[in-house]
């Protein structure tokens, strides 16, 4: 039995890329005997783990939860730290995980930290972890200290961070291929070992019907409907490309509505941008918060005209797996982790004033036939290498250390 423990999540299912991970590692792998998956979550504040709207979890006390076969328990984190919250949740994470294996006798544990966030502080533990025979993997992530949204002596701590975490992993797991060859360049002088894991995606339908009361109370609410919109899905943060997208659409003759589904309360970036575009006199451009439904949104991916993604930080981003797998017309952003995972089943297009408007116009001379075509070949690119089948047993081969992986 392989003892894993995983740190740096929120919660299992939460409305993010690790959280989801989890959900979807766990429900694929939850037949494996061969793992034993240990999770931390987060017990209070912001995006804190709610196992009541979880399916098949299991409350044991208010920090202790199963879900399927899998551990589940919760670190509480102080709201006072403000911005230090996230730092402080992943060494707390880490002491209860070294705590447990020494409680419980656990033989060579696996800790797997996802992101890079306490690189200064994380030798200490690796040094414990090793004397009980563990190992740290890590999963870099993105470039964090690239974010716009953090100020100049935050990016040096993530950029410092990023390092230490490379320098004291035993073994780092890169969800993007562009991550790996930057980590292995970047950090060369550590001799870090890498390997390369997809996120993962489905491309199964939803579940729900065009009649269903759910569906047409939202495109009811936001005043819109099927096939006669673009979508965009994620953060609201400059790096996302918000700026260039609602521009861009504004000059476009599309007669086709921007459905926004982000949350931009308490969002200086979204104050600052609707002050210098005035985005809220075109009627087209439709804000419309969060959708934490997954069958709704799957949905309404399924059902929109074409989808752009501005994303320009970062690895595989689950936003466009999932777009991939749900809409046929893809406008992507020109940057190599885009390209990398979308190939030629997808459109692009550059920050230069025209390029995107150029496209979406041209968007509306192109031929049913030409979109379904690259709707075919988006699905096709998921099922053959993002499949959350192929990337659980990608992650067991790893875990169990059979070898069957490459190691850089």
């Amino acid at each position: 039995m392989q003892d894993v423990f995983i740190i740096g999540a929120k919660g299992i299912g939460n409305y993010g890329g690790y959280e989801t991970f989890l959900k979807k590692l766990i429900e694929t792998d939850r037949n494996n005997k061969q793992i034993k998956y240990h999770i931390a979550c987060k017990f209070n504040g912001q995006g804190a783990m709610d196992e009541t709207k979880l399916p098949n979890a299991k409350t044991i006390d208010d920090h202790h939860f199963t879900y399927y076969n899998v551990d589940c328990f919760k670190i509480d984190v102080s709201e006072k730290l403000k911005s230090a919250q996230a730092i402080y949740y992943d060494i707390a994470a880490f002491k209860e995980c070294i705590r447990q294996i020494k409680a419980q006798n656990i033989k060579h544990p696996i800790v797997y930290i996802l992101a890079c966030r306490i690189g200064p502080f994380v030798n200490k533990y690796v040094k414990q972890l090793h004397q009980l025979g563990g190992q740290v993997f890590v999963n870099p992530d993105g470039h964090e200290w690239m974010r716009a949204k953090w100020s100049k002596p935050v990016r040096k701590y993530w950029k410092v961070s990023e390092a230490g975490m490379v320098k004291h992993a035993d073994l780092l797991i890169c969800d993007s291929v562009n991550i790996e060859k930057y980590i292995q360049t970047t950090y060369a002088k550590y001799h870090p070992k890498t390997t390369f894991i997809a996120y993962g995606a489905d491309v199964t339908a939803s579940n729900l019907k065009t009649d269903d009361a759910k569906v047409r109370a939202w495109y009811q609410q936001h005043n819109v409907q099927e096939n006669n919109y673009f979508l965009v899905v994620g953060r609201f943060v400059p790096e996302n490309n918000y700026a260039t997208m609602i521009k861009e659409f504004m000059k476009s003759k599309v007669d086709k509505d921007l459905v926004l589904i982000t949350n931009v309360e308490h969002n200086q970036f979204y104050d600052d941008l609707k002050a210098e575009t005035h985005f809220d006199q075109d009627a087209r451009i439709k804000f419309v918060g969060t959708v934490y439904d997954g069958e709704l949104l799957k949905y309404i991916r399924e059902n929109a005209f074409g989808y752009l993604h501005g994303h320009s930080v970062g690895g595989t981003n689950p936003s466009l797996l999932e777009a991939l797998g749900s809409t046929k017309l893809n406008l992507l952003y020109d940057v190599g982790f885009n390209r990398e995972v979308a190939q030629d089943s997808a459109l692009y297009w550059t920050k230069d004033s025209g390029s995107l408007s150029g496209l979406l116009n041209k968007t509306q001379q192109m031929t049913p036939e030409q979109i379904e075509s690259l709707g075919k070949k988006a699905k096709q690119r998921i099922k053959d290498a993002y499949s959350w089948q192929l990337i659980t047993e990608e992650y067991d081969q790893v875990f169990l250390g059979n070898g069957n992986y490459e190691i850089k």
